[in-house]
């Protein structure tokens, strides 16, 4: 005999993947009822009310929900589905947003928020700042954390090409949903902007654009925040810093000591703007041949040398491998592509010291955010 009341529970504790969150907790579930009699008797009818018109991972979600009945006891389930009314989507989307009706703030900043907002930086462009934030959001979900991608490189995003992403994000009352790939939500100007045409916007309008990602996109109570920062300190750099001033900022640069010199300066800006540089990625380090041996194209150094001059750590070396930029091109990052891969354990590793590396809090330097 199966027990409605545990399959429920089940179901309900299901991940939406889009919306990162349990379907019960957002509403979705209606109904979850055993049919007693005919020839489906002992069948389940899971009813459901979506609040995203065409949900757009509804093969995942259908798929979930099945799991979790059968982990329940439920052999024979069946879904069906509706349209959330205009009243129950108002009402999901006030909890969603977790502020008054017409208030606008970037709740990603506020005191209580659990988000670690990090900006992925880099002195000129070149340099695999975008590979690095895309393949390290993937080490960090890997891990058991919820992340998310933010493309400030407002002129040159690359971020959902790099993810697969091939749909524009969804909108649930003026919320913008960011798609997830892989387990990672991105937003980006790619999905707003004609692909014929320049971006060519001065500070303000960046400006705006920055604030619009910030909050009016849904990010949930997510992990971490990557944020693809555009090469150099310009406007978008000093936007981020005002909207997020509890931001840190991981600095990309190569092995080359010509790319580490310029990188400094964006280490340089973030601490003067009060943002914490956690530490210096390097970029394409060595490239190892079929026999093994390691070589170094773009020099070496630069990258001990940044950490040096900004006295930070070096999170890591990444080595420079085909398949990494290969990856990017199709979609298919390496993280996801090549699980076993030198790239890959190296990014694992840039995880798990960022993880070990706790914010520390501006005005008491010696504590650290728990």
């Amino acid at each position: 005999m199966t027990d409605p009341v545990a399959v429920r529970a089940a179901v309900e504790a299901v991940i939406d993947p889009e919306l990162r969150a349990a379907i019960g907790s957002l509403g979705m579930v209606d109904s979850v009822e055993e049919i007693d009699a005919g020839e489906n008797a002992g069948a389940v009818v899971i009813r459901l009310a979506l609040p995203l018109g065409g949900h757009p991972m509804e093969t995942e979600l259908l798929s979930r929900i099945r799991d979790a009945a059968e982990s329940a006891g439920v052999s024979n389930s069946s879904v069906e589905m509706r349209a959330m009314t205009e009243d129950e989507r108002e009402a999901l989307g006030a909890r969603m947003r977790g502020q008054a009706a017409g208030e606008r703030e970037v709740t990603l900043a506020k005191p209580g928020s659990r988000t670690r907002v990090i900006g992925i930086a880099s002195g000129k462009g070149g340099v695999g700042k975008s590979s690095v934030t895309v393949n390290l959001a993937l080490a960090l979900t890997d891990k058991g954390y919820s992340v998310g991608i933010m493309d400030a490189d407002v002129w040159g995003f690359s971020i959902p090409k790099m993810m697969g992403i091939d749909r524009a994000p969804s909108v649930l009352q003026e919320m913008l949903i960011p798609p997830v790939a892989h387990g990672v939500a991105a937003i980006s100007m790619d999905f707003f902007v004609d692909p014929e045409q320049a971006v060519v916007w001065r500070g303000p309008m960046l400006h705006k654009a920055l604030e619009q990602f910030l909050v009016d996109v849904y990010w949930g109570d997510i992990d971490f925040l990557l944020i693809d920062m555009p090469p150099g300190t310009g406007d978008v750099s000093i936007s981020i810093s005002q909207y997020l001033p509890r931001s840190e900022i991981i600095v990309v640069t190569t092995p080359q000591p010509a790319a580490q010199r310029v990188a400094v300066k964006a280490g340089l800006m973030a601490a003067k703007v009060n943002q914490e540089v956690v530490g210096v990625v390097e970029n394409m380090s060595w490239f190892t041949a079929d026999d093994g041996k390691r070589y170094d194209l773009f020099g070496s150094g630069g990258g001990e040398q940044l950490a040096s001059d900004l006295d930070v750590p070096l999170l890591g070396q990444i080595p420079l491998v085909p398949e990494l930029r290969e990856g990017g091109d199709i979609g298919q990052p390496i993280v996801i592509a090549d699980p076993d891969s030198e790239a890959t354990k190296a990014f694992a590793a840039i995880a798990d010291e960022l993880v070990a590396r706790k914010p520390r809090l501006r005005s008491h330097p010696d504590l650290v955010i728990s």
